[in-house]
């Protein structure tokens, strides 16, 4: 209660995760996360996708510690350091190479929105065009070039008059089908009286985090391309939160067939939980002109020395991903059953996948259900409708076992309750 009341007193009212659990966190280690007041939980949140290796990992924690310790450069702005060094050869042996993808890294600092405003802003530039195309449901980010491309109007309104450049058309499905979707859009810049225009970009989410964990087909994702090469716009795909393994490959687009011109990181890309944010873009596209794009903390060596270890640990060989989708099996395997059971919308792909609820409240009270019962997991779409599941991809096999459990039996209670107050309510009518 202490905790609550400093908090009220001391921090601004736009708190948000805070608010619904009032514990103050104090250590935390692998898929566990402990509170001053002695609870030990389970982390389906992972820092909102940013610790997908866990939290405090052995062998990058030993790197960071004796870095530190050893009086490693700190902040290096963008001068040559061997930290950043380190990471770039890692990064480019380990992810870029074994993928044939061509790509000059860009480092925007400190946070993924940074890296979209670097990409939206490179994109007009590049091209000579305002309009980017963005899509519903769709989170980017809260500076106001990332936040014109986001949709949910929560986000939007106190800034609603400055968000300009941007064309909103339907995501993968939104129309009642993918073809439909896509299509519309090629209809658009085809008719020579739409009033469209041919954009600069094309921006989206292979899956869409905040948005209700929507999930881009192959299909639709390789007609957008095909259409921005067809009037050549650029194709830029937000990775900030489905990046670094998150939907069972480093990168969700390589599951979709595509091969984007930029790609926003950020979230787990420093592996630690740093701020860390990256824009990789064809080289072609690299006419930024010296020092036209910048950002003081675009040096932060402390998390370029824990990317490269989670690279070196995770990324040598296909050990970690055929791990992620073991689990990604064992999540949908859970969530298909209570799908059944109580008529719900599985939605999501690898391990960042959900529940969707007719009714909001529904899943509120089971979130509400998990934390009491030792999980921590969020919300997520247009209304918090989706209990969202996105446990570290390193989680232990049998806590994420013990989690699924907590998962299913809150909400079992959730949805019996409600029918239990649904069928009170009937009685109650009749009589």
């Amino acid at each position: 209660m202490a905790t609550q009341i400093q908090s009220k007193r001391l921090e601004s009212k736009v708190r948000s995760y805070c608010r619904r659990l009032n514990d103050e966190f104090s250590t935390a280690s692998g898929a566990l996360i402990s509170t001053k007041q002695g609870r030990t939980l389970i982390d389906f949140l992972s820092g909102c996708g940013s610790l997908n290796y866990g939290h405090n990992d052995r062998d990058m924690k030993e790197a960071l510690v004796d870095y530190v310790t050893g009086d490693g450069v700190t902040l290096s702005l963008d001068f040559h350091s061997v930290a950043k060094t380190a990471f770039m050869r890692s990064f480019q042996e380990r992810v870029l190479q074994p993928r044939s993808l061509d790509y000059v890294m860009q480092f925007t600092g400190p946070t993924g929105t940074n890296a979209v405003e670097a990409a939206i802003k490179l994109a007009r530039k590049k091209t000579g065009r305002n309009t980017v195309v963005a899509f519903s449901n769709g989170f980017h980010g809260c500076t106001l070039g990332a936040l014109s491309l986001t949709a949910n109007d929560y986000y939007r309104q106190s800034s609603r008059e400055l968000l300009v450049g941007v064309e909103r058309m339907s995501y993968d499905g939104d129309s009642g089908s993918s073809d439909y979707s896509a299509d519309s859009i090629e209809a658009l810049f085809d008719n020579p009286s739409s009033g469209v225009e041919p954009p600069a970009a094309f921006v989206f989410e292979c899956v869409q985090g905040e948005g209700g964990l929507n999930t881009a087909s192959a299909e639709w994702a390789q007609k957008i391309q095909a259409i921005a090469r067809k009037y050549q716009a650029l194709v830029i795909v937000d990775e900030i939160q489905t990046g670094c393994g998150r939907t069972g490959s480093f990168f969700a687009f390589e599951q979709l067939g595509i091969e984007p011109d930029m790609v926003t990181l950020a979230k787990s890309l420093s592996g630690y939980g740093l701020p860390m944010a990256m824009l990789l873009l064809k080289p072609e596209l690299d006419v930024w002109a010296t020092g036209e794009h910048n950002g003081t903390f675009r040096g932060n060596n402390h998390a370029f020395v824990t990317a490269a270890v989670a690279l070196e640990k995770f990324w040598s060989d296909s050990t970690f991903e055929r791990s992620v989708r073991n689990k990604s099996e064992q999540i949908t395997y859970v969530l298909n059953s209570l799908s059944e059971q109580f008529d719900l919308q599985v939605k999501g792909r690898g391990m960042m996948m959900g529940l969707s609820f007719d009714e909001p409240e529904l899943c509120a009270k089971s979130i509400a259900q998990c934390y009491e019962q030792g999980v921590v997991v969020e919300s997520s779409g247009p209304n918090d409708e989706v209990l969202k599941v996105m446990p570290p991809l390193t989680i232990d096999q049998n806590e994420l076992a013990k989690g699924l459990e907590i998962i299913s039996r809150s909400v079992g209670l959730a949805m019996t309750e409600a029918l239990s107050a649904a069928e009170t309510k009937a009685c109650a009518q009749v009589r």
